[in-house]
């Protein structure tokens, strides 16, 4: 029997940008202490799963989130703009309480999974599973029977994601919340005599604090 291929779907760690309630959509910044912390102990964990595959979205947070794995396993890191945070418009920047005071039906429509563009002209939610899912297929070229792949990126990117293998429609994608940093998600493929069919494994899955 085949054996199943693996992805872990992985959060990167905290950021400055998370801790005060910004929304970060593609702008760029930093794992701050929490966010360094979290990788280095998620790494651990994720490493005993030998994954032969790390792609990452080439956003610096998720960057340095997958080196903390690669590193440990003497892999290079896979950059991947697919798997890069949902671009969220005129959000970019902006303080969730700002966003809620100024934009408060489109934040609603939009946490509630209709496909809106967030923040006037960001990406709608299908655009952004058709580009993660498009990247997620490159990696699953290379991956063969029994393998394990890491994809490394950000809370929305992450559930499209999932919800795109799991191939659900989009009305039930909101029964998945935005995984807390650092957490992963994995999906395992069920081979059939039609094909593929990939499964969850888990979801939000997390290294307990310390």
């Amino acid at each position: 029997m085949t054996q199943p291929r693996r992805v872990v779907f992985w959060r990167h760690g905290r950021t400055d940008w998370n801790a005060s309630g910004r929304f970060q959509g593609q702008a760029n910044s930093d794992l701050d202490e929490v966010g360094i912390a979290q990788a280095r102990a998620a790494a651990i964990e994720l490493a005993k799963l030998k994954p032969v595959i790390v792609m990452s979205s080439d956003l610096k947070r998720a960057h340095d989130t997958a080196l903390h794995l690669t590193n440990s396993l003497e892999l290079e890191v896979v950059l991947d703009e697919g798997l890069r945070e949902t671009h969220v418009g005129v959000w970019e920047g902006m303080f969730r309480a700002d966003i809620e005071r100024e934009h408060t039906e489109d934040l609603a429509q939009w946490i509630a999974g209709t496909n809106i563009r967030p923040g006037l002209h960001g990406e709608t939610r299908t655009e952004v599973a058709l580009r993660v899912r498009a990247a997620v297929d490159r990696g699953l070229a290379c991956l063969e029977p029994g393998q394990t792949m890491v994809c490394v990126t950000h809370g929305a990117s992450a559930m499209s994601g999932v919800a795109s293998l799991l191939e659900l429609p989009l009305e039930m994608w909101p029964v998945f919340w935005v995984m807390p940093n650092c957490s992963w998600s994995t999906v395992i493929e069920v081979p059939t005599p039609t094909g593929g069919n990939w499964r969850l494994f888990e979801y939000a899955n997390k290294v307990p604090a310390s």
